[in-house]
């Protein structure tokens, strides 16, 4: 049977619990970075003659209070290794963390008296054994208090810090008795490839080959679909506006010729950056040569200064919405039979001509975007699918406000394909993990590399995608942020398997 795996989210306090020799401090230097613990031992060392300098107790907590106090206040996951048995300290800690909105974990160490006091015996400077004994009997005082204390109470076993949504942070005395067994098979879904950054490890003129060769992978590996984003320059949210960002639409065609199955796609298309009726005839043609395989993803654009540096005009809002509804009405006739002539509220055409059509009946059309007024009441009146944004809850909501729009619109929501997009670092095992986390972060904290990329185990995305399939989720459009590193793909692949 495999180790079990404990998680811990990347906003937590862990308060480690246990008596001298029970391997507190052995756990942490095992599974945390020494920066993120903080250790009473060597603060009483830092003020004092030693860690077992006695005299030095009262400053060395002092000071570790306020390391904790400072470090909470920042986010950052701290671990406090201590003995963990005074009740009002434990309080104080678990406070500092609730006022900071942060998870507070215990970690408690129930290693046998025996072994205890053997290691103790061991150590240069062992804790006397009286002290010792009061300690072990301490720690049967203490466990049952801890539920009722901390959000999540852990054994030290092999530990991954994850993603705040994927930890479920729940006390093990609430966890129903009637919850799903995690044998129990999900609900299918679909898996897209979105490709946000062409910056991986390698020259820029290796891009087309890579890109290639990330496509034929990801089609292996069991994606649906590969996605691109529609900017001119790399977007503030993923990177600096001088990395590489390849024009969508020449990009999707080439990868129709590196692939085979996969549907292609932008997510989404800028209504505001190309002529309505050129970007019909773009996507028609994508079609063609890719036998059928586009989709038409649409929104209505964002990026202001994307727009001022090519010279674009950035309509307001409320203009854009219009555009975006007379593309909804367009693209499909000049997709269609016949040439009819079209009148829109900003777009209008003599004839909507485009040959060769495309070789599908119906180009599906996506709509990006959460807006609960405008956009999903768009979605419910002309597209076949909408890409949402959000946790489980967030998208169980939006999924019945559509189906709201779609009764009022007297549309079918069975019609419409509910898709979603999702950040994500996965990974088969937690040393795998902090490996990948550590070569992609940069300047940035692990706390918040984990937190961007919703980086986990690959149990841990399988939970969370099988929540989104049974909040309505048909499709999730995953950005692998390790897309670019050896076996990214394949490591997401044993997530794909688990819903066919």
């Amino acid at each position: 049977m495999a180790e079990e795996i404990a998680r811990i989210p990347s906003n937590a306090l862990v308060v480690l619990i246990g008596p001298s020799g029970s391997g507190k401090s052995s756990w942490a230097q095992q599974w945390f970075r020494d920066n993120q613990i903080v250790s009473s031992d060597q603060l009483r060392a830092l003020v004092g003659t030693g860690e077992r300098d006695q005299r030095a107790g009262t400053d060395a907590f002092e000071l570790l209070d306020e390391i904790l106090a400072r470090r909470l206040k920042r986010g950052l996951l701290t671990i406090v290794d201590s003995l963990g048995f005074d009740d009002s300290r434990r309080a104080a800690w678990v406070g500092l963390a609730r006022e900071q909105k942060m998870s507070a974990v215990a970690v408690f160490f129930a290693t046998s008296d025996k072994d205890c006091r053997a290691r103790n015996k061991a150590r240069a400077e062992p804790v006397p054994s009286k002290t010792v004994t009061a300690q072990l009997a301490r720690r049967k005082e203490v466990w049952p208090l801890l539920d009722d204390e901390f959000d999540l109470v852990l054994a030290p076993t092999p530990t991954a810090v994850v993603a705040t949504a994927l930890a479920k942070v729940t006390p093990r005395t609430e966890v129903a008795p009637d919850a799903p067994s995690p044998s129990e098979a999900p609900p299918r879904l679909r898996f897209g490839l979105h490709l946000s950054s062409f910056t991986w490890p390698g020259e820029s003129r290796e891009i087309g080959p890579r890109l290639a060769d990330i496509a034929e992978r990801a089609e292996k590996a069991g994606f649906d679909s590969i996605w691109v984003m529609d900017h001119m320059l790399q977007i503030p949210q993923v990177g600096r506006e001088w990395e590489p960002m390849l024009e969508s639409y020449s990009t999707l065609a080439y990868l129709a010729a590196a692939t085979t199955r996969v549907r292609l796609g932008a997510l989404v298309t800028g209504i505001t950056y190309r002529n309505v009726a050129h970007l019909a005839k773009t996507v028609a043609t994508l079609d063609v040569l890719s036998s059928g395989r586009a989709e038409c993803g649409l929104g209505a654009a964002w990026f202001a200064a994307e727009h001022r540096a090519y010279g674009w005009r950035f309509p307001p809002v409320d203009e854009r919405y219009e555009l975006l509804e007379d593309a909804l009405e367009l693209l499909p006739l000049m997709w269609g039979p016949g040439a009819p002539k079209f009148e829109g509220r900003r777009v209008g055409t003599v004839t909507a001509t485009c040959y060769p059509r495309p070789v599908q009946d119906r180009i599906p059309i996506l709509v990006g975007g959460s807006g609960e007024k405008r956009t999903l009441r768009l979605v419910a009146r002309h597209a076949d699918a909408c890409n949402l944004f959000g946790e489980p809850d967030r998208i169980e909501n939006l999924v019945a406000i559509l189906h709201r729009h779609c009764e009022r619109e007297d549309r079918d929501p069975a019609e419409i394909k509910v898709t979603q997009l999702s950040s994500v670092l996965a990974a088969a095992s937690p040393d795998a993990l902090n490996g990948r986390i550590e070569e992609l972060r940069g300047s940035a904290t692990p706390e918040q590399m984990i937190e961007s990329t919703t980086a986990g185990l690959i149990d841990d995305h399988v939970r969370r995608f099988d929540s989104l399939a049974k909040a309505g989720v048909d499709e999730v459009m995953v950005r692998l942020h390790d897309v670019g590193h050896a076996g990214a793909i394949e490591d997401f692949a044993s997530v794909i398997a688990e819903f066919r």
